[in-house]
């Protein structure tokens, strides 16, 4: 048995309470049985329990074993003093805090339901793609749904975070850590790392002082790169490694590795060389596109802030050196779709959050209801039990409960586990 067990029975009041005693004999009811604190400290906080004929109010902590409190050196922190009652699976040492006074113990072997640790064990260690797919046809679909909602939220909360450390890398700045972020979404999975250092290296600062001339954002953008070290036979590669060269001096530039990025099995569409032209054009069409980005009433207004133009070379090459058939390279409607996901909406809803406006954090929930369903294998699978995806919104909800719930076995934090548990 694990220890999330005794949290959820805790949290959930789902064990025997008949004539609860301490392990002292001492009468115990629960009249609060406390927040659960996800952070470091006490398992609850703030409860309020009558232990005997007092009334305490305070922490509540839990281990499999009560020695585990000496284990984990609760008596020499500071934070487990208001600790009121110690609730563990079994008692196999009386407990006490630094200054020698003992705290009551509940001990929970035998008020647990064998029923609810059996499917607890069996959800716990199954080993199927989800440990719940058998039972999952028969959780109601209300509860379904409002989980996936909640999920939805999360996720998005999950990656606004992440933006916020960057944010604070670059002291509060929203369109340079808007910038980043666009160039990481830019190199999709593959290349998302060397598009974001890319961008790093090379600061809005820098594009805007040659706004107005395309030629020296690629020059700059390839160049910091590394994919300009040549040696190349047509102008256009030797005018931008040129250029390169002198802004590089002029600005003490340093590429990135041009062996960061990679072009193995992808197409061609998705090749860094097309994906940096992109970036190049983009910067070059539009500034400040994080303020455009608040402004977007709905997705067909974000889809037209990427439509961009590329110069001339790259309508007949891929890569350089290497002549295509004439094609424009415009941004697809689907990946424009994977950056409001993973760009777009996490920067909104931390905006919102920030700013105390909610309509930008309902505006990122809308952007997502209103995407069609991303396709890849989780979906599928998803799909095949019964649980389909009709937009953006429930498959970033799917993909939270996949990644961050099946794959931990946090069954116990699931309200879909719970219904089952129940």
């Amino acid at each position: 048995m694990k220890e999330d067990l005794l949290h959820y029975v805790w949290r959930m009041q789902r064990f025997e309470r008949a004539g609860l005693v301490t392990t002292a004999n001492q009468a115990i009811e629960i009249l609060q049985p406390g927040l659960y604190n996800t952070h470091a400290g006490p398992d609850f906080l703030n409860a309020r329990i009558r232990i005997g004929d007092t009334l305490w109010a305070g922490n509540v902590e839990m281990h499999l074993k009560s020695s585990d409190w000496f284990l984990h050196n609760h008596q020499s922190d500071e934070a487990y003093n208001n600790v009121i009652l110690h609730v563990v699976l079994e008692e196999d040492q009386p407990v006490t805090r630094g200054n020698g006074e003992p705290i009551p113990c509940l001990e929970m072997k035998k008020r647990i339901p064998k029923k609810l640790a059996a499917h607890y064990l069996r959800l716990l260690h199954e080993e199927s793609w989800a440990p719940c797919e058998a039972q999952l046809p028969g959780v109601h679909e209300l509860t379904r749904k409002l989980w996936l909602g909640r999920l939805a939220a999360e996720r998005l909360e999950h990656k606004a975070r992440s933006i916020a450390r960057e944010l604070e890398n670059n002291k509060e700045n929203w369109e340079e850590s808007f910038y980043q972020s666009l160039a990481r979404s830019f190199g999709a999975r593959v290349n998302a790392e060397p598009m974001f250092l890319l961008a790093r290296n090379t600061p809005l600062l820098l594009l805007g002082k040659h706004r107005n001339s395309l030629f020296q954002m690629e020059a700059l953008l390839f160049g910091q790169s590394g994919l300009l070290q040549g040696p190349f036979e047509e102008e256009y590669p030797l005018s931008l490694q040129r250029e390169y060269r002198f802004l590089q001096k002029k600005y003490q530039l340093a590429p990135i590795p041009a062996v960061s990025w990679k072009f193995l099995r992808l197409r061609p569409a998705n090749f860094p060389t097309i994906r940096i032209a992109q970036l190049a054009a983009l910067c070059f069409q539009a500034s400040s596109m994080f303020s455009k980005a608040l402004a977007a009433r709905n997705i067909r207004e974000v889809e037209n802030l990427f439509d961009v133009k590329l110069s001339n070379y790259w309508w007949t090459h891929y890569s350089f050196g290497k002549e295509s058939p004439r094609k424009q390279k415009a941004l697809g409607r689907d990946t424009i779709h994977l950056i409001v996901i993973n760009t777009i909406a996490p920067f909104l809803f931390l905006y919102g959050q920030r700013k105390g406006e909610t309509r930008f954090q309902e505006k990122a929930l809308e952007f997502l209801e209103n995407l069609r369903p991303e396709n890849n294998a989780v979906i599928s699978r998803w799909k095949e039990l019964s649980m389909p995806a009709d937009s953006a919104f429930h498959t970033q909800a799917l993909l939270q409960l996949k990644n961050e719930y099946c794959d931990h076995r946090r069954c116990l934090e699931c309200a879909i586990g719970n219904a089952i548990l129940k």
